[in-house]
């Protein structure tokens, strides 16, 4: 038995990878992680350096985590920007660390992948992994279920609550039918928003991936782009990834287009898998009122309903969801850190924000839009 670092996901047969996966969670396919890889989207000039780390037993690949060697903190929606600043401030070496996550997508789902009793190796093996290549930590970002159950068990790991929005279809037979459910001014200031994006003449477009031309993709790279350029900021992703996953996963892509008079004014791209809908990004050439609140929410929505999907996961962060139906479901994350005095002051911080989550919850657990008792 042993464990291996793997810094290209290329070097392994997607076979391999795949038959470790316990769902159809796109994030984790062998194609989607590969392809952040081979686009140039990760790397070392990115400050992610692929570190997967695998568990063999008798040459079989019985365990696995998708993991990266980080220099800073961007990208990955759990913040420890604080952390890594009192390190700094205390002279105790923050960067490098290492991260099991999706790069720059907070969506849920299995970390720990392939067999419980190779996991649970694989996990008591990184420690000395960590202090052998000099690591201040790991953290493991937007577990499921059955990881939080195995490091729960773990000695060291420190347990992190966040809270998303999502989205539940509940055989709604239309967007109006949803609409039923609100309380009377939220369902007339869904309405109103919607009204005002028809009357600019706004249409919508939905295309799947085999169905999206080059120069499409250019149209939606360009939006993704200028939603970090208004900010002062590079994009995450490459060109090339879009097209390069249009390849590989075309069956998963959904992207809908903003039309005015028949011109591209503004995109949303979206992943579907099982009956999960998943909005990522968003971007527009030119400012139009309320369209990015039909764009991203509402057209997925009229999506899921009509496609039968009933989950709409759409992303972190985002209070205004609320307001829109999107509620409020506790996410994960764990951390392990070697230096101790930083593991016990994380620790007394843990205990207070999750406090601080749970209460936070129940806030936006009352502000729903839904009539009460639906």
């Amino acid at each position: 038995m042993s464990v291996t670092r793997l810094s290209s996901l290329s070097a392994l047969p997607a076979a391999q990878w795949d038959a470790l996966l316990v769902d159809d969670n796109p994030f984790l396919r062998h194609a989607f992680l590969a392809t952040l890889e081979q686009s140039g989207s990760l790397g070392p000039h990115s400050g992610w350096q692929p570190e997967h780390l695998l568990w063999h037993h008798q040459g079989q690949l019985r365990a696995a985590i998708p993991g990266y060697r980080k220099s800073h903190s961007r990208g990955e929606y759990v913040f420890d920007h604080a952390w890594a600043d009192a390190c700094h401030r205390a002279g105790i070496a923050y960067y490098p660390k290492w991260l099991a996550a999706v790069p720059f997508s907070p969506v849920s789902g299995a970390r720990l992948l392939g067999d419980s009793d190779a996991v649970a190796q694989l996990l008591a093996q990184l420690p000395d992994f960590l202090q052998q290549q000099e690591l201040s930590g790991a953290h493991i970002n937007f577990t499921d279920a059955q990881a939080n159950s195995l490091l729960a068990t773990q000695p060291g790991w420190l347990a992190r609550h966040g809270c998303q929005y999502h989205w539940h279809n509940r055989g709604y037979r239309d967007f109006q039918d949803f609409l039923d459910t609100l309380m009377s001014r939220k369902r007339k200031q869904l309405r109103k928003e919607r009204e005002q994006v028809a009357a600019s003449g706004i249409e919508f477009s939905w295309l799947e991936g085999a169905q999206v031309t080059e120069s499409q993709w250019d149209f939606i790279y360009t939006c993704y782009a200028n939603t970090y350029a208004v900010r002062g900021q590079r994009p995450y992703l490459t060109r090339a990834f879009f097209s390069l996953l249009a390849e590989r996963m075309p069956e998963n892509i959904r992207v809908v287009l903003a039309l005015l008079r028949g011109q591209p004014v503004a995109m949303a791209f979206s992943l579907v898998s099982g009956s999960t809908f998943y909005g990522r990004y968003w971007g527009a050439v030119a400012e139009f009122d309320r369209l990015h609140f039909e764009t991203c929410f509402y057209q997925g929505m009229d999506y899921a309903i009509a496609a039968g999907l009933k989950r709409f996961d759409a992303g972190a962060q985002g209070e205004h969801k609320l307001i829109r139906g999107f509620e409020p479901m506790l996410t994960w994350s764990w951390h392990y850190l070697r230096h101790a005095g930083l593991r016990a002051a994380v620790a007394d911080f843990l205990d207070q924000e999750r406090a601080g989550v749970s209460a936070w919850m129940d806030e936006a657990r009352d502000a729903l839009p839904y009539r009460k008792g639906d």
